[in-house]
C-alpha cells in the first residue's frame, strides 16, 4: 500500500513537470504576442509580502459572514469593483484552491482552439473576434487563467476597446500582485504561493525572466531556473536570479484528494 501510494506520488510529479514545461515551450511565442504588466509597472504598486496561512484563508473564504467569503469575492471581481483591496485579491486567488470546483490540472475546452490565431503577429477583423470570444468563454469557465487574460487584452487593444483592455489589465496586475504578495521566490521558506503551476512562468515572465527548467522538490516545490531578459541583465546587473521557488503543496494535495481513482488505480497495480 505505501509503496502503491508513493508510486502515484511520483506520478503526480511527473505529470506536473511534462505539464508546466509543454507550458513554457508555447509560452515565449505567445507572451511576444500579449501584455503581461511589466516589472517597472508591478512595482508601482505597494505590496506587502507575508507568508499566507492558508487554515486561515480556508475558513475566512468557506465562511458565509466573513468579508473574504469567496462568493463575495467572485461578486465584487466580476462587477469590476476598483475598491476590491489588495488584501481582497490575495484571499480571492488564493481561497479558490479551497472551492468545490478547483482542479489544479483541469484544462477549460477552449483554451486551445485558437492557439494558432494567437501566434499571428497581426489578425484580421474577424480572427480578433475569434480569439476574443474563445478568451472570454474560457475565462468564463476559468477566471483564473491568466494565459487566457494575457490573450484578451492583447485582441481588446487591437480593436481599440482601450477601456475593457485596461480593466482586464487592472485584474491580470492585481492576480499577479496577490502572488508576489506570498513571498520572494528566493528560496523554499519564502516561496511564492500559485494556485495552478502555470502561474509560475507568469510571475517570471513579470520579473523579466525566461524559465529555461523546471525541477520538482519534495515535498511540494517547484523550482523554476531563469534566464534574464536583456533588459534585466542590464537593469539588476550582478543581482540577477538563478531561479525562483514556488509553493505547490495544495494544488498536489487537491488534485489526489478530487481524482481518488488516481490512488485506486495504484493500490490495485501489482508489486514488481
Amino acid at each position: 500500500m505505501l509503496e502503491n501510494k508513493t508510486m502515484i506520488k511520483n506520478i503526480c510529479k511527473h505529470l506536473h513537470i511534462i505539464i508546466i514545461s509543454a507550458f513554457a515551450l508555447s509560452l515565449s511565442v505567445a507572451y511576444a504576442q500579449t501584455s503581461v504588466p511589466s516589472a517597472a509597472a508591478a512595482s508601482k504598486r505597494k505590496i506587502t509580502v507575508e507568508k499566507p496561512d492558508l487554515n486561515k484563508t480556508k475558513d475566512e473564504t468557506l465562511n458565509p459572514g466573513s468579508p473574504f467569503y469567496f462568493p463575495k469575492l467572485m461578486k465584487k471581481y466580476t462587477r469590476n469593483d476598483t475598491t476590491m483591496t489588495n488584501e481582497e485579491y490575495r484571499y480571492f486567488y488564493l481561497g479558490y484552491m479551497f472551492q468545490e470546483d478547483y482542479d489544479p490540472y483541469r484544462t477549460s475546452p477552449y483554451s486551445g482552439i485558437t492557439d494558432e490565431l494567437r501566434m499571428k503577429a497581426t489578425h484580421s477583423k474577424e480572427e480578433i473576434d475569434t480569439i476574443r470570444k474563445y478568451a472570454e468563454l474560457s475565462l468564463h469557465d476559468n477566471p483564473f487563467d491568466l494565459r487566457q487574460m494575457s490573450f484578451l487584452i492583447h485582441v481588446l487593444k487591437e480593436k481599440r476597446k482601450d477601456m475593457s483592455a485596461k480593466i482586464w489589465e487592472y485584474r491580470l496586475e492585481h492576480l499577479l500582485g496577490a502572488i508576489k504578495s506570498t513571498g520572494t521566490g528566493e528560496d523554499i521558506e519564502n516561496a511564492w504561493y500559485v494556485i495552478y503551476p502555470m502561474h509560475e512562468y507568469d510571475m517570471v515572465q513579470l520579473l523579466g525572466y525566461e524559465a529555461t527548467d523546471a525541477q520538482f522538490i519534495d515535498p511540494g516545490y517547484d523550482y523554476l531556473s531563469v534566464m534574464p531578459e536583456e533588459e534585466t541583465a542590464k537593469r539588476l546587473k550582478d543581482k540577477v536570479a538563478k531561479g525562483f521557488y514556488f509553493n505547490v503543496e495544495v494544488p498536489q494535495s487537491q488534485y489526489e484528494l478530487k481524482h481518488p481513482e488516481s490512488l485506486s488505480s495504484a493500490d490495485d497495480a501489482p508489486a514488481e
